[in-house]
């Protein structure tokens, strides 16, 4: 199997992202974006991800969280589809349902090539140290639309937004892993195309 890695180095006026991302790496990995409550959800991405990923971030967090949990978003996108390569033999498709405590997230994944994110932010209220449900909204839509991906995303049980936002990045890890997964030697799609 070839190896699925991939390299970004983003840099705007707003923030500094480089992402090298090893779609089989094992769940190691280490996120310093210098927010901690962005780092803890990128922690659980390369946990229940099974990735390799190491993301070296700056942003403007004198403003808001806002800009640097977008490019981190954007920029993981891009490795993401760079480290996907032809796509060949992947399963494409994939969910998974996580509680914790008083929270159930569903997210569903379909890397289609093309990108569309369905969540709602409203779901889930209040804040972490200044990242909210918008926030994790803003990192998966970056995501989506630079990983050519489809995703939906649904609490089916909230509470805490610390367990919502986290629940929710679990979730997304574990079906992300299970959609890159080989499972044929062929494109999944009768188009022959993603």
């Amino acid at each position: 199997m070839p190896e699925r890695r991939s390299e970004i180095h983003r840099v705007t006026r707003e923030t500094d992202v480089r992402v090298t991302l090893d779609l089989d790496g094992g769940g190691r990995g280490a996120p310093a974006t210098g927010h901690g409550f962005l780092d803890h959800l990128l922690e659980q991405l390369v946990r229940h991800g099974r990735l390799g990923l190491e993301i070296a971030a700056e942003g403007d967090l004198h403003i808001d969280v806002h800009h640097l949990a977008e490019d981190v978003g954007i920029t993981l996108g891009q490795a993401f589809r760079g480290a996907l390569g032809d796509a060949l033999g992947i399963e494409r498709y994939a969910d998974a349902c996580v509680p914790l405590d008083e929270t159930l997230a569903h997210v569903v994944v379909d890397l289609s090539g093309r990108p569309f994110l369905a969540f709602d932010p409203a779901a889930v209220a209040g804040d972490v140290g200044g990242f909210t449900a918008y926030h994790l909204r803003e990192f998966l839509r970056g995501f989506a639309n630079h990983a050519r991906a489809t995703i939906h995303v649904r609490w089916l049980a909230t509470g805490d937004p610390h367990h919502g936002c986290e629940a929710v990045m679990k979730a997304f890890a574990r079906a992300l892993h299970a959609a890159t997964r080989i499972t044929g030697d062929t494109l999944p799609s009768t188009k022959g195309t993603l």
